[in-house]
């Protein structure tokens, strides 16, 4: 069981809550954290002090002061003037995320929200009320603006929540559940809105899936050694234990325990091949590097998801700090290199499936024994090169780059809800190209029998061949492409 603002939130933990797989739970002593600052903010809203965004517009318009009387309608404004998000929607797992580090960070008690809306939020989790959120339309400071407005709309009665794969008005789903809308006060909708949050459920989202692809690429690139009949020893301990960075550790432990009592490999360990190409005898180099970018962005990722990013942050009854806690340049950097690691990732890849093609110690060219009238494997290498090429045009870093906004107040922004979104992109399109080069790596071990390879290599060669047969004449691979896909992404291969 996790408890909401008291308990620290994981990687793990945030999916496992999404998925249904933990529980989480709104504490007595969470309660207390937001009652107690929700009657800081009533007391400075009846004062004459002019604070920001309790009793006074918003950015530009922050030197306008609002009554007493006007204080809801400034916050629900505050919503629907926001909510100008463009493009398709975001996957509705990341609109779940959203919410669910929403609640966490709105349960560490300093920003002032009234625990009626944050149980409503809970509501919605729980029940998956999944709000429609478009992708595009944050700049990342002061937060997740947009996003956030559409996600919470749906608490005022207005948006939509997805209903399956159509839309539905949030009315008509607030009326199906007995649901009144909320009416916001003083300090709620900045609180609600103010954020990281689309920023952060990118982020773990793709982190959860890099951390599974970083694994298959260490399987994929040993698959690969096996069909090329490759060198084990680059990955000798002694070797990286006089450069040791720790994803380069890692890999070559990995890769070690990946060619344990492989035949294959033990039959050429005395040939006379004095090395491999890059791409195979680096791999713990270089996937050990995107390893520690990984390292990298999960670290700040739980810092931030722990966190609280909204503005003002209210200390006491007199004290509320606008500073600048909602800004996404934490992430937004360490997002830009996830995106350079992961590409990286299918970069070398794609490698690898190009030096199976070449017909080197005893494969046969584009891994086909009847070339000519069969293309063999010649063409999805063109595919992984396309994807490879796309990825890197994603990796210009969007944290690089500040357009000014509103009249010039918040003239430094993050762009971090693009580098959130383009590093997911890549992730997807590794997915594709890791697939490629598995189908190639089974294809090339075919030739090595009757050697075995290890265990688990043999294991996951078996999962292949369970739905993608050998190649021995042409045929449309399409299907074969797709299946390989479809294994990568519901992560039915062994590794480790």
């Amino acid at each position: 069981m996790f408890k909401y603002g008291i308990d620290k939130l994981t990687v793990a933990k945030v999916i496992a809550i999404a998925k249904g797989n933990l529980k989480a739970v709104l504490t007595e002593e969470a309660i207390e954290k937001v009652n107690s600052c929700r009657c800081k903010v009533e007391t400075i809203s009846a004062s004459n002090k002019a604070v920001y965004g309790i009793n006074t517009g918003f950015g530009p318009l922050c030197d306008v002061q609002i009554s007493p009387d006007e204080t809801s309608k400034l916050q629900e404004n505050l919503l629907i003037t926001h909510a100008v998000g463009v493009g398709k929607p975001i996957d509705k797992d990341l609109s779940k995320i959203m919410m669910i580090t929403k609640v966490h960070a709105l349960c560490q008690g300093y920003s002032g929200i009234r625990i009626e809306v944050v149980k409503r939020i809970i509501y919605f989790i729980e029940n998956d009320l999944l709000p429609v959120v478009p992708e595009q339309g944050s700049v990342g400071a002061s937060g997740d603006l947009a996003p956030l407005s559409h996600l919470f709309l749906t608490l005022l009665g207005e948006s939509e929540f997805w209903d399956d794969k159509k839309t539905i008005p949030a009315k008509e789903v607030l009326k199906q559940h007995k649901l009144e809308p909320v009416k916001l006060a003083a300090k709620e909708g900045l609180a609600l809105i103010n954020g990281t949050q689309f920023i952060l459920a990118h982020s773990i989202k793709g982190l959860d899936k890099m951390k599974y692809l970083l694994d298959l690429a260490d399987l994929a690139g040993a698959m690969s050694i096996e069909g090329y009949k490759g060198s084990a020893s680059p990955f000798k301990k002694a070797l990286h234990s006089i450069r040791p960075y720790k994803g380069t550790l890692k890999v070559a432990k990995r890769m070690r325990m990946l060619f344990k009592d492989s035949q294959n490999i033990m039959s050429h360990e005395d040939c006379e091949r004095v090395q491999d190409p890059y791409s195979m005898r680096c791999i713990p180099q270089v996937h050990g590097a995107s390893r520690n970018a990984y390292y990298h962005l999960k670290e700040l990722t739980e810092i931030e998801m722990n966190s609280v990013t909204d503005n003002p942050i209210v200390l006491s009854d007199t004290v509320a700090i606008s500073g600048g806690n909602f800004h996404g340049q934490p992430l937004a950097m360490a997002l830009d290199y996830g995106a350079l690691a992961a590409s990286e990732i299918g970069n070398i890849s794609d490698r690898r499936s190009f030096l199976l093609l070449e017909g080197k110690y005893g494969l046969p060219r584009l891994l086909t024994e009847s070339g000519g009238l069969n293309s063999g494997f010649m063409i999805p290498q063109y595919t992984t090169a396309a994807l490879v090429t796309e990825n890197k045009s994603l990796c210009f870093p969007p944290s690089a780059d500040s357009i000014p906004t509103s009249l010039g107040q918040e003239d430094h922004v993050s762009m971090g809800s693009i580098s959130g979104r383009k590093f997911n992109q890549i992730l997807g399109n590794l997915e594709k190209i890791l697939a490629i080069e598995m189908m190639y790596a089974a294809q090339a071990i075919e030739f090595r029998r009757p050697l075995q390879c290890s265990d688990i290599v043999e294991e996951n060669f078996k999962i292949i061949r369970s739905k993608v047969d050998k190649l021995e004449e042409d045929r449309i691979l399409k299907d074969d492409i797709n299946a390989m896909i479809e294994m990568v992404q519901n992560r039915t291969f062994i590794v480790d």
